[in-house]
């Protein structure tokens, strides 16, 4: 439950503005459009970001990196609608090949949901059509825990070069682009955490390998060597972390990782959790990011921090609004915040995320927000006196790790940016644990997914922003894992979902 501190740096390099994306809400696109995208037409010109030459010459470049670093095989995924990361891998000497031209993958994998059950909704679905998925060749790097192998993430075209408009990654590049039409940089930081057990067959209770206390020096003592490997793996692959400890629940752990731009970040968790999974194979474990692996206990929390720059200041820090923030920060933030019942539909994607958001269990269950308040969904994070201008930043606690985190941080920057055009105010700050109010004071976050996907249709933010398909994709897969679990008892729900996050 750390702060993850958000600093100043470069904007995010992969911000790049997809064709026609001219909207500062990140445009959708026609329902016809949409429809014959996610088809994969054949023909059309090929957008100036499809350029394959300029692709084939930078993927040379990874190659011979590779090769000296003993890789053989790329990994290149990207995250579904479900929160589960999905992988097409290349030999290095196809890895050329595959960023000139893509691999191919299916449109249906948009609505497929968490346990590889395929649905369907009305601009995806079904056995017709295909895509291109292109490695983003430069985030390759070497996977430290996989000898041979590296990892990339992908952005999906369809077969004449345009972009797919259910592709998350590209609708999180899409609103960092809109903030950066506005003059505005962002730095984002996702926490990561996760419980660990010994390795056993799918079906089992988790087997705790240590039973320390919570942030307990005895648990991490009894799993220093476990620890030591993971800390060296994501080192090895070029991640800086800022701290490793034991969390609250059995077995739990938590890593921050340093801020970076939205879609790098979200990158980042992938590469992270990927990378913890890797470790823990290698040491007899196996690991859970679901946000509940017992029904009734602590779970895993995905918390999103977001710092909001413009000509390198901190719109945190040093402004009239409470607590120090600007009009800018303040309006952004009363935007996000005012939007969370719809956020949740991309932030807390599996029914079993509710079993996490409960009051009083540090998960942010209540629509408020506090300065250091760790039970209101939205935190200030002020930072300690003299680092302030650099580290203030907001921290989004009704989040959790099963979330495409492309879609939580393209969905937060948008109601952000929604909120700033508006001018609006922050409401009154509640201090102290709301749960504890006179009932009906403070608004609580939808309870169940039934209640945050009504507000998700009733948003025609989120509507315009994703576009027609990726919004009905989305909105098709959380239906269908709702209904799937509608009548589960908790201890059902935590099962299904332990081992597949």
């Amino acid at each position: 439950m750390s702060t993850g501190t958000v600093s100043a740096g470069r904007p995010d390099p992969s911000a790049e503005s997809s064709k026609g994306a001219g909207s500062s809400r990140g445009a959708g696109s026609s329902r016809e459009s949409d429809r014959a995208s996610a088809a994969g037409p054949e023909g059309g010109a090929v957008p100036p970001r499809v350029d394959r030459a300029e692709r084939g010459e930078r993927a040379q470049l990874a190659v011979d990196r590779l090769r000296t670093a003993g890789v053989e095989a790329v990994a290149v995924t990207w995250v579904d609608n479900a929160g589960i990361t999905r992988v097409k891998a290349v030999p290095l000497g196809g890895l050329v090949h595959a960023a000139q031209w893509g691999v191919g993958t299916a449109p249906c994998f948009d609505v497929f949901l968490a346990d590889d059950t395929i649905v369907t909704s009305p601009l995806i679905g079904g056995p017709i059509g295909d895509l291109r998925l292109y490695p983003d060749v430069e985030r390759i790097v070497p996977l430290a825990a996989q000898p041979g192998w590296a990892w990339a993430p992908g952005d999906r075209y369809t077969q004449g070069g345009a972009p797919h408009p259910g592709c998350q990654r590209l609708f999180a590049r899409r609103a960092v682009t809109a903030a950066a039409e506005q003059g505005l940089t962002l730095k984002a930081g996702i926490e990561i955490e996760w419980v660990v057990a010994l390795a056993g067959p799918p079906g089992e209770e988790p087997r705790y390998p240590t039973a320390g206390p919570a942030y307990g020096m005895q648990r991490l003592t009894e799993l220093s060597d476990y620890l030591r490997d993971v800390l060296r793996a994501l080192g090895e692959q070029g991640l800086t972390v800022l701290q490793i400890h034991p969390e609250y629940a059995a077995g739990q752990f938590e890593v921050s990782l340093a801020p970076e731009g939205p879609v790098e970040a979200a990158d980042t968790s992938v590469l992270v959790r990927q990378t913890i999974r890797a470790v823990s194979a290698r040491h007899g474990l196996r690991v859970s990011f679901a946000p509940a692996v017992e029904a009734g206990g602590v779970g895993n929390g995905g918390h999103l921090h977001l710092s909001l720059w413009r000509d390198g200041r901190n719109l945190a820090h040093g402004g009239p609004g409470p607590h120090g923030l600007t009009a800018e920060a303040e309006g952004f933030l009363a935007g996000v915040l005012g939007a969370l019942p719809e956020l949740l539909v991309l932030g807390c994607s599996s029914p079993a995320g509710y079993l996490r958001l409960v009051p009083s269990h540090w998960a942010g269950a209540y629509q408020c927000w506090g300065l250091e308040n760790r039970e209101a969904a939205l935190r200030l994070v002020a930072g300690s006196t003299g680092e302030r201008a650099s580290a203030a930043n907001a921290e989004v606690k009704c989040f959790d790790a099963t979330a495409n985190p492309y879609l939580a941080v393209g969905g937060v920057i948008t109601a952000g940016l929604a909120g700033l055009d508006q001018r609006l105010a922050l409401p009154p700050e509640f201090t102290g644990d709301p749960a504890q109010a006179e009932p009906g004071a403070v608004p609580r976050l939808p309870s169940g997914p039934g209640e945050a996907l009504a507000a998700y249709r009733r948003s025609a933010l989120l509507r315009e922003a994703l576009g027609e398909a990726l919004y009905g994709a989305v909105l098709a897969v959380r239906e269908a894992e709702a209904d799937q679990y509608a009548d589960a008892p908790p201890e059902e729900l935590a099962a299904a979902t332990r081992w597949r996050y």
